[in-house]
């Protein structure tokens, strides 16, 4: 590690904002001296910001329908070999109650972008959830929608929003995506939901095809300027199905050293260890966890369409990755020195210490 990567960590880890291309610089030269550093950096703000909590939040994926034709993803428009589903408003329902008796208290609903999602029937499932269980927060992760339908999803009860930007490079953007899909409507939808009151999450694949060091210094930048509540990142995994099936997969090791970074580029960021990570690699989740992480989303949905909402190959969608399976991600956790904890777990932009001495005054 050169003396020059040192002070940029140093720097990072004191709270400055670093330019692009001092991003680039910490990519390019990387090491396992630099990447012990930033890992430890990382874990000491994620405890004065969580302790060792770890975050649950249950994930109903409510429909491998989808209206885009996104080149990485398998569940595009054109795969036709796709076992499409969509879950039913009482479907939905009945997997947020499960979770609820299970202690969950945040669902996150995903699914593609489905049209037969109105805004009519989305307002009435998230008034249904919210009736049901007031103390909860409701996450969506539905894709690009009018500000108007952000605005009345609000309004009927949603908290947060998920939507992962993918890449802040206008012409990456264009070689991951068909026309008429832009990175300018992404950013818009992002505003948006900033403006209109949402905890906001981005994120970005890491290993893309033709991701470069310059894409991602561009991506940690737009994530420090924008210091969203939320950020998730994965590594890039090919499904036979897409342009991109040959394509080799992305790093763990550069998606953990990444996540160390976005750790010290805003603090009470909410990060996942995400599906991806553990579908990568078997130990994925927790070294996710050990680099600055303190989120993940074990899987609420029915157990007979976990396996179609698939994403990219060879998609983990069981055992400790299953709503089932909270004990064993509990016993990982633990053993790794951190416990799951299944409260809202809201976004506190103040280190753990300042929020108690706050109270008490």
């Amino acid at each position: 590690m050169t003396e020059q990567i040192r002070l940029l960590i140093s720097r990072l880890a004191g709270g400055e904002r670093l330019s692009r291309s001092e991003f680039q610089t910490l990519i390019e030269e990387r090491d396992e001296e630099s990447t012990a550093l930033l890992r430890r950096h990382a874990v000491e703000t994620r405890h004065r910001y969580f302790g060792r909590d770890v975050y649950i939040r249950g994930l109903v994926e409510v429909s491998s329908i989808c209206k885009n034709d996104c080149y990485y993803c398998g569940i595009r428009a054109s795969n036709r070999h796709a076992v499409r589903y969509r879950l039913d408003e009482d479907q939905i329902l009945s997997c947020c109650d499960l979770g609820y008796e299970l202690g969950l208290r945040t669902f996150v609903l995903q699914g593609g972008e489905d049209g037969y999602f109105t805004d009519e029937r989305l307002c009435r499932l998230i008034e249904r959830i919210k009736e049901a269980h007031p103390d909860c927060a409701i996450t969506l992760s539905l894709g690009e929608r009018s500000r108007e339908s952000y605005a009345l999803l609000k309004a009927a009860g949603a908290d947060r929003y998920l939507l992962r930007h993918e890449t802040a490079d206008e012409t990456h953007y264009a070689a991951l995506h068909p026309a008429p899909l832009t990175l300018e409507n992404r950013m818009r939808c992002l505003h948006d939901l900033r403006q209109l009151g949402y905890q906001v999450g981005c994120g970005f694949m890491v290993g893309s095809p033709g991701q470069t060091p310059w894409h991602l210094s561009k991506d940690l930048e737009f994530v420090s300027s924008f210091r969203p509540e939320m950020c998730g990142i994965g590594p890039f995994l090919p499904h036979h199905a897409t342009p991109f099936a040959s394509h080799s997969a992305g790093s763990a090791d550069l998606t953990c050293y990444l996540l160390s970074i976005l750790r010290l580029i805003y603090p009470p960021m909410l990060l996942p260890s995400t599906t991806a990570l553990s579908t990568l690699c078997e130990d994925g989740r927790e070294q996710g966890i050990l680099s600055g992480a303190n989120v993940v989303m074990p899987n609420l949905s029915p157990a007979d369409v976990r396996a179609h909402y698939e994403l990219y190959d060879g998609k983990k969608h069981s055992g400790a990755e299953a709503v089932c399976g909270l004990d064993e991600l509990s016993r990982r956790m633990e053993a790794i020195g951190y416990r799951t904890v299944t409260a809202r777990g809201d976004f506190n932009p103040h280190p753990q210490n300042e929020a108690s001495n706050r109270q008490k005054g």
